[in-house]
């Protein structure tokens, strides 16, 4: 695919400012830019390199300012993080996709195979499996009996689906990840053994969802785990039995979300934050990493530490620990 910065341009509805022409041939981070990468400055701190870098082109806001002339030609866009997006899925769609099925692969009798889907060599498909237009399940794949998966989405070499399961269209689940493995149950008996309480519910994951590698998303002791519109789950997190999370959540490598917790929507979670059981968590928080969120929280806050309280009152704190060991050297000498 051949592209100019008029090209890009046209893609992200940007406005070229130097030379729209100039062959661009790669993607490269700002600092570390080559003659003929395009890159991109959506943090100010990062607007001196400007000056310095050898990049063909870069994606700037529309109100960025430079000090006199600058060598790459610029494309000016509302918000260029979000024009990069757009960019790379543009030219991820061009690329040819595969189709068809290859063999050895196992596929249970009945099951029916759309056209335009693709079936990856040493993928297993259970019975009663129903698969939308444009699956793409990738070799090594297990697709557990009564499976059903929607119009487009992605199953990455690896993952695991067991029974019963419901993913939705458009989902992208990588390798590694196991949808469906029974939750973390047992009953505590007299004689202090466990006995194992069957996980009998199921997942159900909406559309629109990306799950990373190594992450568990466990089945519902009955009911279901559900996984809402749009979120978007980072490499090796857990999801245990009966959670649910709502629309357009994202959350950071490391979480764990513990058994029957509610989440709402749009959230932004950090990494290795752990949520407690049997707790409701609102809407749109921004929670810090490697916070710890024990109790039930409303909407609308910013929150980090442990137990999770809010981030300037966390910052706050952390200014007089630091002081402690002077407060305790001037009380002892009195």
């Amino acid at each position: 695919m051949n592209l100019t910065p008029d090209i890009i341009a046209g893609f992200v509805n940007g406005r070229v400012d130097g030379n729209g022409q100039l062959p661009i041939t790669g993607f490269a981070k700002i600092e570390e830019a080559k003659a003929g990468d395009i890159t991109f400055i959506a943090n100010p701190k990062y607007a001196h390199f400007i000056n310095t870098t050898s990049a063909t082109a870069v994606l700037v806001a529309d109100g960025f300012e430079t000090e006199g002339a600058v060598s790459p030609t610029l494309i000016r866009v509302p918000d260029p993080y979000e024009a990069l997006a757009d960019l790379l899925n543009a030219i991820e769609a061009r690329k040819p996709r595969k189709r068809g099925v290859e063999q050895p692969c196992h596929i249970a009798e009945g099951v029916g195979i759309p056209d335009d889907a693709y079936i990856g060599a040493f993928a297993y498909i259970g019975e009663g499996v129903r698969l939308g237009k444009g699956v793409m399940i990738y070799p090594q794949a297990y697709v557990g009996d009564n499976v059903e998966i929607g119009d487009g989405t992605v199953i990455r070499a690896g993952v695991r689906i067991y029974e019963g399961c419901r993913i939705g269209s458009r989902c992208v689940i990588h390798s590694g990840a196991v949808i469906g493995a029974d939750g973390f149950g047992f009953a505590p008996r007299h004689d202090g053994s466990y006995e194992k309480i069957p996980q009998t519910g199921v997942v159900v994951i909406e559309d629109d969802v990306e799950i990373g590698a190594n992450t568990a998303v466990d089945r519902a002791t009955f009911g279901c785990t559900r996984i809402g519109k749009g979120t978007k789950l980072d490499n090796l997190i857990q999801v245990a039995h009966n959670v649910e999370i709502g629309t357009g959540n994202v959350f950071a490598a490391q979480t764990g979300i513990a058994g029957s917790t509610k989440i709402g929507n749009y959230n932004r979670v950090g990494g290795q934050v752990g949520f407690s059981g049997h707790i409701n968590v609102g809407d749109m928080n921004e929670i810090g990493a490697q916070s710890g969120v024990p109790n039930s929280i409303g909407s609308n806050s910013r929150l980090i530490g442990y137990p999770a309280v809010d981030a300037m009152q966390f910052a706050r704190t952390q200014v007089y620990l630091k002081r402690l060991p002077e407060l305790f050297r001037q009380f002892n000498k009195k």
